[in-house]
């Protein structure tokens, strides 16, 4: 069974206690639940990692493009955090690896600080799910799915 990778970018190890106001009481573990979930009546299974160190997802964005290669790896969904604003090396990971990505954002960044306003990686992603919420991961995977597989 092929899989899909879902990354997590800084602080989201911090769901359900960070501002429940903005991103809900969820946490990062009942969302890797949903994700298993919905990727499972797809028939994929999951690849969920989080880290607070933009090298490590570099590392895991390259490895996925490995893994799509041998045919192994459908995609990536990718909720990038604050990195999202910053980091030109993901947005070149994901574009040097040749990596389907659906960009994630629980909240919706474009309601927010005027900072929050532009992504490095959404030139660069096969899609972008803003503001539903945890939900978004599903409709991402869904959305990965649908986009790849149709």
């Amino acid at each position: 069974m092929s899989s899909i990778m879902v990354l997590n970018g800084p602080n989201l190890n911090l769901l359900g206690t960070r501002e429940p106001e903005t991103y809900g009481h969820e946490t990062l573990a009942d969302v890797e639940t949903m994700c298993r979930d919905a990727a499972k009546t797809l028939g994929y299974d999951i690849d969920f990692h989080q880290s607070n160190h933009e090298g490590v997802l570099i590392d895991l964005i390259h490895e996925a493009g490995r893994r799509i290669k041998e045919g192994v790896l459908l995609g990536v969904v990718f909720n990038p955090g604050a990195y999202t604003h910053t980091s030109i090396a993901l947005h070149d990971a994901i574009k040097g690896a040749d990596v389907s990505v659906i960009e994630v954002h629980i909240s919706n960044v474009h309601a927010r600080e005027s900072f929050r306003h532009h992504s490095y990686i959404s030139s660069v992603a096969t899609g972008v799910v803003v503001g539903m919420g945890v939900q978004g991961y599903v409709l991402g995977i869904q959305g990965l799915v649908h986009k790849l597989k149709n």
